[in-house]
Parts: C-alpha cells; sequence; structure tokens
C-alpha cells in the first residue's frame, strides 16, 4: 500500500472558527474549500482538515458521554508562550501538567482535546 498523504480530520458544527483557531496555532492559513469541508495548511503542507458535523457534541475529557477518541500532542519549546498562544486563539484548559507529567490538557473550539508538551 501507498499512502500518498496522512490528514487528520476534526469534526466540528462551526468549522470556521474550528479552522481558524487550528491555522492559529499551527501557524497556518485555512482554505474553505467548501460550505462543509476546509483544509488547514502549514507552509506548503496540508496537515489537517475540518468537516462540518452540525450535530457534532464534544467529548468529555478524561471520561465522559460522548468519551475522547482522539486527541494530538503538541511538542513545544517554550510552554509558556504556547499556553498563552492557543489561549488567545481560543482553547481551553482542562489540565494543567505538573513537571513530571510534562503536558497540559486543552480542548480546542470544537471541544476536541490536545496537549502541549514539553
Amino acid at each position: 500500500m501507498n499512502i500518498t498523504q496522512r490528514i487528520i480530520v476534526l469534526d466540528a458544527a462551526d468549522i470556521d472558527a474550528e479552522s481558524r483557531f487550528w491555522a492559529s496555532v499551527l501557524g497556518g492559513t485555512v482554505d474553505a474549500a467548501d460550505d462543509d469541508w476546509h483544509r488547514v495548511h502549514a507552509g506548503d503542507e496540508y496537515v489537517l482538515a475540518v468537516q462540518l458535523a452540525p450535530d457534532h457534541v464534544p467529548p468529555q475529557w478524561p471520561e465522559g458521554t460522548p468519551p475522547q477518541q482522539i486527541h494530538l500532542d503538541l511538542h513545544v519549546d517554550d510552554i509558556g508562550a504556547a499556553h498563552e498562544e492557543v489561549l488567545a486563539a481560543g482553547a481551553t484548559l482542562l489540565k494543567r501538567g505538573s513537571e513530571d507529567e510534562r503536558f497540559h490538557v486543552y480542548a480546542d473550539p470544537a471541544g476536541h482535546p490536545f496537549c502541549l508538551c514539553w
């Protein structure tokens, strides 16, 4: 099997807010290809997509209904600066990790959990 591209696709009821959030966090741009599908590019690379899911229910982290099904780990050089940047872009802090854990957990505007790791 020859896989030519790997794209993570996130469901969201508000794909404009979701795609803008991830473009901001990843330092990229949004290609609003269709009313129900946006591409997020970082540089020349297509890195993420957001698909319209009008009935999307945000997962409840760490346990709940619906439960978390997938999350992204983003490794950063400066956790303080990255923390402020994702909050300014619209993230919600779910869990502040310790120095031993070396990660914080956030939710994006659609409620998808992701971690900033250092």
